[in-house]
């Protein structure tokens, strides 16, 4: 069932899972310390959305194409542990990521594929339950995966692309302006906490995490460009 990822179904998570979230924020606050100093990409709210979701989906197979310094690999991983259960295949060109990664966290639920993911498309799992892009934002690396690796995922699975809204609207000839063009071809909607596109979102989570006591920031960063939705 084609499940919608709204404002009130994002609160409703905040407060679901506001102890363990609080619990793995400290854990990543320490990543972001010496001597790890792991570069972060994702802001607060987006990389919490993330952890939310995959609480909620409890997902056996994630894939995440683009991880950079590992940022959003050890929230991710964060959630499969807190789950119990779940595997994570991660694909970058570069393998910044495999010395960031702390052991105990990747022990026996991650895989990572270095290389262009276009030329490894038969290594990503056609059974993934969970999706995370954080790659190439250009247009045609969008036209790419709505084209060849969508369709090979089956529907009602969450879908976070980052780096759509840093503004109101992307920039012309981005992937933002793809997959947003495509989500509205499939009359299908997102969600985003972005602060240029949806103040009024960024405010209401900032809000409830004050409320939940969880309104420190790990990181200076507020953009959360990031957008969510549920694959059709």
């Amino acid at each position: 069932m084609h499940q919608h990822i709204d404002i009130d179904r994002i609160i409703g998570l905040y407060r679901t899972y506001a102890h363990d979230l609080d619990r793995v924020r400290e854990k990543q606050r320490k990543l972001l310390a010496p001597p790890t100093s792991l570069k972060a990409q994702l802001d607060d709210i987006e990389a919490e959305i993330t952890y939310l979701l995959l609480r909620e989906a409890r997902p056996e197979t994630v894939v995440e194409i683009g991880t950079f310094h590992g940022w959003s690999t050890t929230w991710i991983l964060q959630a499969l542990r807190d789950n119990g259960t779940g595997h994570l295949y991660s694909y970058d060109i570069v393998d910044h990521v495999v010395g960031n990664v702390p052991g105990q966290l990747s022990t026996g639920c991650w895989t990572f594929t270095q290389g262009d993911a276009r030329e490894n498309l038969e290594k990503i799992p056609d059974t993934a339950d969970f999706l995370f892009i954080d790659a190439a934002h250009s247009a045609s690396f969008a036209r790419w995966y709505i084209r060849e690796l969508f369709p090979r995922i089956r529907p009602g699975i969450p879908v976070c692309v980052h780096d759509v809204f840093h503004g109101r609207r992307p920039l012309p000839f981005t992937e933002g302006a793809v997959v947003l063009r495509w989500l509205a071809e499939q009359e299908n909607t997102y969600f985003t906490a972005s602060r240029a596109h949806a103040p009024e979102m960024h405010d209401r989570l900032n809000d409830v995490k004050r409320t939940l006591a969880l309104g420190h920031p790990l990181r200076d960063s507020r953009d959360n460009p990031m957008i969510f939705f549920t694959l059709r």
